[in-house]
């Protein structure tokens, strides 16, 4: 697995300091370019300046080069170097410092200092960790006006030289602790090469893998020396310590799952699903002009932002016909509807929250095919067939826990040839991921439904068919963009 390494500006900034990991300055680093080739460190890059073009700077901007991972990056010292930069953040953080210290008679001292995500005053725990996620620096010094509630006057590094000696030991102790790993008691047999997290939601009704599955993954990636890790969503602080994450609970971009690939995307780990992909993928009606532009066959379509446009689209639609919410995913905010009278009533609850909604040609069919495609090529071919009563695959008005119906598994081979090319043309638009890709199959061809940016993978389903090779392909796909 990668090592850590300390970047100072002088040898005596850490003279006192008991940690495990391999100190050098910044000077030495600049100099030696190919000292840790083959290598990939996390680097921690401390400085008493981190200005423009400063041998801090550099330290960060040739990381990046390099293939090293590096706290803090060229974009973080650019974000704060003023506040117009970010001052996006100011209301989360002002609201979450408010929070810290309603009906707390103590003052705030004007001048918060934060280490790896920890403040000495336990009362800004939380704050202290909101404010680590939006800047990721070893240290940082936040200046407060003086009224009540607070307000943040300023955002800036605190570099080792503004730190006295308490100080020093409190930066010490949060640096030991950002980089210790929590290992796990159980032990893969075969050496430990790369350390891959993985997000999930223990109480997640209908997670996109199960956690069977992903012990099942487990046991496979261990054979070609990878760990896996289970993560939740408390662990975003420690994300830098492993070499990739795979997000395996449904993703949306208004929630933490969003940010876990953002701040994957900043440190330079592979990541499934990207934020790319998510923002993509949750968005029906980019999707759908974004396969008509790249020539693949969608269900005939009308956007709605109207009451005038319910008349349109029951013109070129007829009934019945499927409306959608445009960040909908997994058959939720999907809903068919048989009659004018039920689309202006469904179309005028759903406008209330979004400006937009597609409408499109209901298409039945006994079962939807699922493409599943990683990294451009073809991973599963499965068909999954509709919920007993119902319309979809998924029927998310049963009252209680949501009834799904059955599925066949294809190996790749005897796949349709039609209906996997249509998979891989979808997907290469989106991006290199994960992607499951919904094709209805009928007698006027083959249409693209939705792709998936975070589609199931659950054992002795999409693997039902290929077997191992679909675990042993994502696991070398991750292995593959971490040596890259």
């Amino acid at each position: 697995m990668s090592q850590w390494v300390i970047l100072v500006g002088r040898p005596s900034d850490l003279d006192n300091a008991a940690t495990p990991h391999k100190i050098m300055t910044s000077r030495d680093y600049l100099a030696r370019p190919g000292l840790f080739r083959g290598q990939r460190p996390k680097i921690i890059n401390l400085a008493r300046s981190y200005a423009y073009q400063s041998r801090a700077y550099y330290a960060s901007l040739l990381a990046g080069a390099r293939g090293h991972r590096i706290i803090p990056t060229v974009e973080t010292m650019i974000d704060l170097s003023e506040k117009k930069l970010y001052e996006n953040a100011l209301p989360e953080l002002d609201a979450a410092l408010a929070r810290a210290v309603h009906r707390s008679p103590t003052p705030l001292d004007p001048h918060i200092r934060i280490y790896f995500g920890h403040s000495p005053d336990p009362r800004l725990d939380r704050f202290a960790k909101l404010a680590f996620d939006w800047f990721r620096a070893p240290a940082l010094e936040i200046t407060l006006e003086p009224v009540s509630p607070p307000k943040i006057k300023k955002i800036g590094f605190a570099g080792l030289g503004k730190l006295d000696a308490d100080e020093m030991a409190c930066f010490v102790a949060a640096m030991e602790r950002y980089t210790a790993r929590e290992w796990r008691a159980a032990k893969a047999k075969t050496p430990t090469k790369y350390s891959f997290a993985t997000l999930y939601d223990p109480k997640e009704e209908l997670p996109p893998t199960s956690v069977e599955s992903l012990k099942h993954w487990a046991r496979v990636a261990s054979r070609m020396s990878v760990e896996v890790e289970p993560i939740t969503k408390k662990d975003l602080a420690r994300l830098a310590n492993f070499d990739a994450l795979f997000i395996r609970e449904t993703t949306s971009i208004s929630n933490h799952t969003y940010r876990f690939a953002r701040r994957a995307m900043q440190e330079g780990m592979p990541v499934i699903d990207d934020p790319i992909s998510m923002i993509r993928c949750t968005n029906k009606v980019y999707l759908n002009e974004l396969m008509e532009a790249n020539g693949v066959a969608t269900p005939p379509s009308v956007m709605i932002s109207g009451k005038e446009d319910c008349v349109r689209a029951a013109d070129l639609l007829g009934f019945p016909m499927v409306l959608k919410i445009p960040d909908g995913s997994f058959s939720r905010g999907v809903k068919k509807v048989s009659d004018m009278a039920g689309l202006e009533k469904l179309a005028g609850a759903w406008l209330e929250d979004t400006d937009l909604l597609l409408a499109q040609k209901y298409m039945p069919t006994q079962f939807d095919w699922r493409i599943g495609v990683l990294g451009g090529q073809p991973l599963f071919a499965v068909q999954y067939h509709m919920a007993k009563e119902h319309w979809q695959i998924i029927n998310h008005d049963t009252g209680g826990r949501p009834m799904e119906g059955g599925f066949k598994a294809f190996t790749l081979a005897d796949a349709p040839p039609h209906v996997l090319d249509v998979g891989l043309k979808a997907a290469r638009c989106i991006g290199d991921g994960l992607y499951g890709v919904d094709i209805k199959e009928t007698e006027d061809g083959v249409f693209l439904i939705e792709v998936n940016d975070n589609p199931n993978l659950e054992h002795g389903v999409e693997d039902f068919a290929e077997k191992d090779e679909v675990w042993t392909r994502l696991t070398r796909w991750f292995i593959d963009r971490v040596e890259g």
